[in-house]
């Protein structure tokens, strides 16, 4: 009958918790990222990038967006002025009072579906996972839509 040698490999904690960066310490001991590949500066640059990118879009989005919205009210206003259209405005001005109705009855509970909760879970431990792309991406994204 053979003997089975066991390896074990010897894990001491007082170095692995040397090497593990303070950013994990505090906001997920357990949780690990792809983005943790890349140095500091490298994940700082690419949230940066990526976010500056997303809000200089965002921007100018937001100007089309607004412009359209903007537009088709006064060519309604034009319309309707005309006699080209007939607006009812008790009905419009009913339907929004039914919207604001629904709104605070909807804000007034403050319960989340389990389904947002579980997405807003989801979020929250990506910011943890990734704080420093994160980081990177909100100050981008803000220099984004400031420029």
């Amino acid at each position: 009958v053979g003997v089975k040698e066991d390896s074990f490999n010897v894990l001491d904690l007082a170095e692995y918790t040397k090497n593990r960066p303070w950013w994990r310490k505090v906001f997920a001991p357990s949780s690990g990222s792809s983005a943790e590949k890349y140095n500091v500066a490298t994940q700082l640059l690419i949230g940066g990038v990526t976010g500056w990118c997303t809000g200089f879009i965002f921007q100018k989005v937001g100007k089309l967006a607004a412009t359209a919205v903007g537009g088709g009210f006064f060519l309604l206003q034009i319309a309707n002025h005309t006699g080209y259209i007939k607006v009812d405005w008790k009905l419009v001005e009913r339907d929004v009072n039914k919207a604001k109705q629904q709104l605070k009855f909807h804000s007034s509970g403050n319960k989340m579906s389990p389904e947002v909760r579980s997405k807003v879970d989801e979020v929250i431990i990506f910011l943890k996972k990734n704080v420093i792309l994160t980081g990177g991406f909100a100050g981008g994204f803000l220099l984004g839509m400031a420029s």
